[in-house]
């Protein structure tokens, strides 16, 4: 193995091919969007050249305030719920059901397999308030509660999503934690049981920081693709009511493909690329000297 990876025109050929086909699908299109970012116009009207004005209006644009703040408060609800739903899924996996985990396991994960239009249908029926009751609202009928329109306003609908996805999702981010729960020694919780250490002390002082990791990694992963959020939203409010659940995916997207501005759509997208990178960073950094110190 050393020999190949010495052997520069070995590893050119290894190597080459897929730094070729990335390029093409990912380096290629970045560089295009960003030039795009200088221009205004269509396909059809042509492009034209307009320096920095697209960054100028991205600053003053009240429409990608908004589309970023609720971006920035959706990823780190979901992220957290998500994360904290598949740790302690995984700490039932490993040290309650154990052996017996399997069916459970199978069973959490099975809504990440199913289709986003669906799942976004499914919730649309549960918390539907006409023309027909759905469970949610029969269920606070049932207790002398009036029906909620959750759609109607932005602050029922945000919770709504998030309560989507981490349904969707905490099955994934379980099995992901659960793997690295099991990589625990279990000479290391047996010591720290013979020194009296039980229940929330053995997962606070051993289980947690030695699976800190995988729980940073898993942290990583959910932020990334929460502030990329796109399908789930347009399944479920297509950023209703109004735009108060419009994150910048699908703010770029409607400026882009439905008002046919491409170079300001190109901006938003260079944002969001950007927000996605210091946060990225930011959680990088933060796990690193976590890790470092422990």
């Amino acid at each position: 193995m050393h020999r190949v990876l010495g052997d520069r025109r070995a590893v050119v050929l290894l190597l080459g091919p897929a730094l070729l086909v990335y390029s093409l699908i990912m380096l290629v299109p970045m560089v295009w969007s960003l030039g795009y970012s200088f221009t205004k116009g269509n396909t059809i009207d042509g492009f034209t050249g307009n320096g920095v004005a697209n960054f100028s209006r991205l600053l003053h644009d009240p429409a990608v305030h908004h589309a970023l703040w609720f971006t920035l408060k959706y990823a780190v609800v979901v992220t957290a719920g998500q994360v904290v739903a598949g740790y302690l899924l995984a700490l039932l996996y490993v040290f309650f059901l154990k052996r017996a985990s399997a069916l459970i396991r199978t069973l959490v994960f099975f809504p990440v397999v199913l289709p986003t239009v669906a799942v976004g249908l499914l919730f649309q029926k549960f918390f539907q308030v006409a023309p027909q009751t759905g469970p949610v609202n029969s269920l606070l009928n049932a207790v002398g509660l009036d029906s909620i329109d959750f759609f109607g306003s932005a602050g029922s609908a945000f919770w709504v999503l998030v309560v989507m996805d981490i349904w969707r999702s905490m099955g994934f981010y379980a099995v992901l934690l659960f793997a690295g729960l099991i990589d625990i020694p279990d000479e290391v919780l047996e010591s720290a049981r013979l020194d009296g250490a039980t229940g929330l002390r053995v997962v606070r002082h051993i289980v947690l920081p030695l699976s800190l990791p995988v729980l940073m990694s898993s942290l990583i992963f959910s932020i990334n693709g929460t502030l990329k959020v796109f399908d789930s939203i347009v399944a479920l409010t297509n950023g209703g009511p109004g735009n108060g659940t419009t994150p910048l995916t699908l703010y770029m997207f409607q400026t882009s493909f439905t008002y046919s501005d491409y170079g300001y759509g190109s901006t938003i997208a260079l944002l969001l690329t950007v927000v996605c990178l210091l946060v990225s960073l930011v959680v990088y950094r933060v796990s690193r000297r976590d890790l470092t110190e422990g």
